[in-house]
């Protein structure tokens, strides 16, 4: 048997590349549960107001990455991608809601619950099908 897990130089993708793309689809998923919440609020379309909903989340997510990389998680491999999602999540949520806080912002025990589902579904669910396509591509066991 074969390994099915290549490094990014084998596969023709540089470094930077490997770890662009995850980190823009986490910057979209966040700004995408930004706008979501608050369309469902009905708060209106300003960019100042996009932004300053936005900002804490999207830093919470950069510790995340940085914290991921301290405990070397390599983000291109597929066994490791649902891992640093979890880092990621958590402290998109976690230092997400503690910069609301210390910005005065709003983190209703509500709020806090839906923000942690909303965004585990958008950071850990495009890593589960990025990783599921990376299992087919390569010829690992389908899953059902």
């Amino acid at each position: 048997m074969s390994s099915s897990t290549t490094s990014p130089s084998q596969s023709g993708l540089s470094a930077r590349s490997v770890l662009l793309w995850p980190a823009l689809a986490d910057v979209v998923a966040v700004l995408v549960f930004v706008a979501i919440g608050r369309n469902s609020h009905e708060e209106a379309w300003s960019l100042s107001g996009f932004a300053t909903t936005a900002w804490p989340f999207l830093a919470g997510a950069a510790v995340g990455w940085l914290i991921s990389a301290a405990v070397d998680r390599p983000l291109w491999l597929p066994a490791r991608i649902v891992p640093a999602g979890l880092i990621i999540w958590v402290s998109t949520v976690v230092v997400g809601m503690l910069l609301r806080v210390v910005s005065d912002q709003g983190t209703a025990l509500s709020f806090c619950i839906v923000a942690s589902i909303a965004t585990a579904v958008l950071l850990l669910g495009w890593r589960a099908i990025a990783a599921l396509i990376q299992r087919r591509r390569t010829g690992g066991p389908a899953d059902g």
